[in-house]
C-alpha cells in the first residue's frame, strides 16, 4: 500500500498521537470502504492480537466498545495493548454491522494489508529450512484449512500451501486461523511450483510415522479430506507415511493429521519453537 501523505488515511502512528477524540473524527466507514477491497479481514479481537502481533500493517480496526476490547487486551494480550489502543475506532453496532458479514462475539473488526507474495515465496523456498512447510493437496473445507494454518503457525512451521481451487487467504479461513496467517508463510501453489525438499505424503498405506526421523526441510503433504492425496501429489512425494490408527476407523479430520505430524516432527528432533 502506496500513497502519498495527503492521500493516506489516518494509520496506527497518526490515531495513538492524536489520542481518542481523533479517533473518534476518523470516517471508519469511508476508510474501511476504501481498503475492504484489497484487505484481509480481520473477524474479532483475538484475529485483530494476533495479525498485530506478528507485524501485520492494519488501516483501520473498529470495535463497538474500546473498553471492553481494551480490557481483553489488558488480560490476554498486554505486549500490543498499546498498540491496540492506537488502532481501534468505536462505532455503533449499527455501523459495525453494516462492514462485516457475520458479526464476532467480541464485537472486533479490522482490515490488514496481506502479505507480499513474492516474500512468501522467498520464504518458502529459502533452503536450509529449520520447520517443514505443510502442504494442503486440494483441501475443501475453509475451516479445517484456517486450524491448520493456526496449528502450523503454532508449531512455527515455515509456512503453509495449498494446491486446488481453495484460498488459503479466504476471509472463513483467516477466521479460523484466528489472524496467524500474519505468523508464516502462506500461499496456493500448483503442484510443480511446490518449494523444493523432500516431500513426505499422508497415506493410509505409508511407512508407520513413529518408525521415521521428519527433516526439517521436510515438506508434510495432506489430501483432502474426502479423497486423499492426489495423483499429481502422489507422483511428487518422496516418502509415503502413515499416522497411527485403529482398524475400521476410516480417517482423522484434517487439522488432527496435521497436528500430530507437527508433533512427531518436534518431539523428534525438530528445530525448537522460538519465542
Amino acid at each position: 500500500m502506496t500513497e502519498s501523505a495527503s492521500q493516506a488515511p489516518p494509520g496506527p502512528a497518526s490515531l495513538g498521537a492524536a489520542g481518542p477524540a481523533h479517533r473518534q473524527a476518523v470516517d471508519p466507514v469511508g476508510v474501511w470502504r476504501r481498503f475492504v477491497g484489497s484487505s484481509v479481514l480481520l473477524d474479532g479481537f483475538h484475529a485483530l492480537k494476533h495479525a498485530v502481533r506478528f507485524g501485520a500493517e492494519v488501516p483501520l480496526a473498529v470495535t463497538v466498545d474500546r473498553a471492553a476490547a481494551l480490557a481483553l487486551a489488558d488480560e490476554l494480550a498486554p505486549d500490543v495493548r498499546e498498540t491496540l489502543d492506537a488502532l481501534l475506532t468505536q462505532v455503533t453496532e449499527s455501523t459495525y454491522t453494516s462492514l462485516v458479514p457475520r458479526p464476532h462475539p467480541t464485537a472486533v473488526a479490522a482490515l490488514a494489508v496481506r502479505p507480499s507474495r513474492e516474500v512468501n515465496l522467498r520464504t518458502l523456498a529459502r533452503t536450509p529450512r529449520s520447520a517443514p512447510v505443510v502442504v494442503l493437496d486440494q483441501p475443501r473445507n475453509l475451516g479445517n484449512a484456517g486450524a491448520v494454518i493456526r496449528l502450523a503457525a503454532g508449531f512455527g512451521a515455515t509456512g503453509v500451501v495449498t494446491t486446488g481451487t481453495l484460498d488459503p487467504w479466504h476471509p472463513t479461513v483467516v477466521r479460523g486461523g484466528a489472524g496467524l496467517h500474519f505468523a508464516t508463510a502462506v500461499e496456493r501453489l500448483a503442484v510443480d511450483e511446490l518449494p523444493p525438499g523432500p516431500v513426505f505424503a499422508l497415506d493410509p498405506e505409508g511407512e508407520d510415522i513413529r518408525g521415521l526421523k521428519l527433516p526439517d526441510d521436510a515438506l508434510l503433504a495432506f489430501g483432502s479430506e474426502r479423497s486423499g492425496l492426489s495423483a499429481d501429489l502422489r507422483a511428487r512425494a518422496d516418502h509415503l507415511v502413515a499416522l497411527p490408527m485403529r482398524p475400521q476407523v476410516s480417517s482423522y479430520n484434517l487439522a488432527t493429521s496435521v497436528a500430530m505430524a507437527l508433533y512427531h516432527w518436534s518431539a523428534t528432533g525438530g528445530a525448537p519453537i522460538k519465542d
